[in-house]
């Protein structure tokens, strides 16, 4: 019987309280409870494009700033990813897809490697969305990239508007992550040097 690939990690500090399930096999509806609407929504795309059940919720000093919130939350669902996966053994490892949102396609590519990295590639205006600046989003992926020690990658060949850049970002993340987590049909690690970094 194969073992459920689920994790569920708390994060209790001054600025945030966070407790976030993930499981990688049995897609359910998403429960995203985060106080930030546009954050929720986000983080619903990601799951259910890459059909992976995820129950979030959070507190946090959003009356001061969404930064610490929209930060940790990135960090626990790495390490969910990572604690999900135990080891990044017997897995494709790496995913990549790139998402059009009408005039807007972006790419993301990741590498469950060990070695904690952000590219990211893009740019936005000067106004909000859903009261968000959506910068806040790049320190998101920051804390992922981070709390699931891995290589992630955005590219915006194109964009018409930064909702749509910033939706399509959760879109190709998810999908890019499903690819990623594909078994192999082996319990060792995809790598020429026979282990990935720790």
């Amino acid at each position: 019987m194969t073992t459920p690939r689920v994790a569920t990690i708390s994060r209790d500090t001054k600025e945030t309280q966070i407790t976030l399930t993930l499981n990688l096999d049995e897609p359910f509806e998403p429960d995203i409870q985060t106080g930030l609407p546009f954050f929720d929504h986000m983080l619903t795309a990601f799951a259910t494009h890459g059909r992976f059940g995820l129950r979030v919720k959070a507190v946090g000093d959003i009356e001061v700033d969404p930064h610490h919130l929209i930060e940790d939350t990135g960090i626990v669902l790495g390490q969910a990813i990572r604690e999900a996966l135990d080891g990044y053994k017997g897995i494709q490892r790496a995913g990549c897809f790139a998402f059009p949102m009408d005039g807007t396609l972006s790419v993301a590519a990741l590498d469950l490697c060990g070695r904690p990295n952000l590219v990211w590639n893009m740019r936005f205006g000067n106004f909000t969305i859903g009261n968000l600046d959506p910068n806040l989003f790049r320190e998101f992926y920051k804390g992922l990239a981070d709390g699931m020690r891995g290589t992630l990658h955005f590219h915006v060949p194109c964009q018409d508007n930064d909702h749509h850049l910033v939706e399509s970002t959760f879109k190709s993340f998810g999908r890019a992550l499903r690819e990623a987590v594909v078994p192999i049909g082996s319990q060792s690690a995809l790598s020429t040097k026979g282990m990935l970094e720790a």
